[in-house]
């Protein structure tokens, strides 16, 4: 949490309330007392307040009266529960109720101000649906915004961004945004479901309808009736296939694979891309009209590299999920190192990152070394992950399986000069799963050449 931000401190016993509230005050932290969660309560509806510490045990309303109406009111605000009387049921009762983390007294200082730095301000996140959002970048705050005026509508979503930056989280909370929060949010990866399979999954099938099909089956746009239907990375559909979704969204109904029978549809439809999809339609690898069926709002997810300002706050919520314990936090080396990287694999990359020093690390803190953001694990000091498909050599292919895979690929692809039908013909595989296996090589941060 930045400096200046203001920290609620919610305990009885005023000498430990004075003595808490220095503490954080001489941390460069703006405290504001209160006694009890009446008292805490009335504060919150009078000023910003970013974090709230509370103990269990106060007369009017306790530790647990004022969490769970924090809850109700700005579940955005990150809430640290410390008691006398810790225990296990204890704790695991207030993160059920929505605690962010709880300290049992005593506590030295430095474990509460190692706790308090770590956390995310209320103002960097809002949490929906038990799902945290960053939003402290102004970039990440303007799309958030963009996103809960269009979530009331009914209008069909595109979101475009590369892989791992957010664009299914940002899908997820127009759709708990929306008249439809109650109802189902259901998603399907157009990239990762070969395409035979895709359209039934879809669509649904009637008993009969081909081999196999013992009996009829709902598909997603029926499932999805009165809820939100994401098609994420809709780039990866075959045109075939592509004419026949156009239809069911220009019609808003749908007919199973066998059957004669519309069926009426009521679905909000988001797809994600990670391509240009206007460059695509340009190529005749994507359907005009479906298109601009889909780009009724068009949202753009900007990587992680162009909104700094969430990298810390990112990594230090990731790393409350990871670390073994709430003293763990960054060096100043550390969180530097952290904004100095480009992040080509974006959040996902960065989620990883965290977890894998969380793991690794041998103390509380965090150094940069710990990172290991481009060393191979096992691999010699100094040694770096290579992306670059002219880095691809036949001793690569004594690694595993997966290692291997990816050097035939990335080693095809250079000697096709980035021509994916050519490439494709060369591996024996279909153009649909080389563009899966492309898409999965660019979440891991491998960049490669194409036509």
């Amino acid at each position: 949490m930045d400096q200046g931000a203001s920290v609620m401190v919610v305990e009885d016993d005023h000498t430990l309330r004075e003595a808490l509230c220095d503490t954080i005050e001489f941390a460069g932290y703006a405290p504001v007392a209160a006694e009890n969660g009446l008292e805490a309560l009335c504060a919150l509806e009078r000023q910003t307040i970013d974090l709230i510490i509370s103990d269990v045990q106060m007369e009017q309303m306790d530790g647990h009266g004022l969490l769970k109406a924090v809850r109700s009111r700005r579940p955005e605000v990150p809430f640290v529960m410390m008691t006398a009387h810790g225990s296990v049921a204890g704790a695991v009762s207030a993160m059920r109720n929505g605690a962010t983390e709880y300290l049992q007294k005593p506590f030295e200082a430095e474990v509460l101000l190692n706790l308090v730095e770590q956390l995310p301000a209320a103002h960097d996140s809002v949490t929906v649906d038990d799902t945290k959002m960053i939003i402290a970048d102004p970039a990440t705050r303007s799309l958030y915004t963009l996103a809960d005026r269009v979530a009331g509508s009914d209008a069909t979503v595109l979101i475009a961004g590369e892989s791992g930056s957010g664009k299914e989280v940002l899908a997820h909370y127009i759709h708990r945004r929306s008249d439809r929060c109650d109802t189902d949010f259901l998603a399907v990866n157009c990239a990762a479901i070969p395409e035979s399979m895709l359209e039934s999954m879809l669509f649904g099938y009637e008993k009969g309808a081909y081999t196999g099909a013992h009996q009829a089956r709902a598909g997603k746009f029926e499932q999805a009736n009165g809820g939100t239907l994401l098609l994420d990375e809709i780039s990866e559909m075959e045109l075939g296939l592509q004419a026949k979704l156009l239809r069911v969204l220009q019609e808003r109904e749908v007919e199973r694979l066998g059957g004669s029978r519309p069926i009426p549809l009521d679905v909000r439809v988001i797809a994600t891309t990670n391509r240009d999809l206007s460059k695509e339609v340009e190529e005749g690898r994507f359907r005009e009209d479906l298109y601009y069926r889909l780009n009724v709002i068009p949202l753009h997810h900007p990587p992680l590299r162009e909104r700094p300002q969430d990298v810390l706050p990112l990594a230090r919520y990731f790393l409350s999920r990871y670390a073994t314990t709430p003293a763990a936090r960054f060096s100043d080396a550390a969180e530097q190192t952290l904004l100095n990287h480009a992040w080509p694999g974006n959040v996902r990359e960065l989620d990883n990152a965290v977890q894998r020093s969380a793991l690794l690390a041998n103390s509380d803190v965090l150094e940069a070394s710990d990172l290991l953001l481009d060393a191979e694990l096992g691999a010699p000091a100094g040694t770096k992950i290579s992306a670059s498909p002219a880095s691809v050599s036949v001793p690569v292919l004594e690694g595993d399986l997966k290692q291997r895979e990816q050097a035939l690929i990335l080693e095809s692809l250079k000697r096709n000069h980035g021509n994916r039908k050519k490439t494709a013909a060369h591996l024996g595989i279909s153009p649909r799963t080389l563009r899966y296996k492309l898409a999965r090589l660019r979440e891991q941060g491998v960049v490669f050449a194409e036509a």
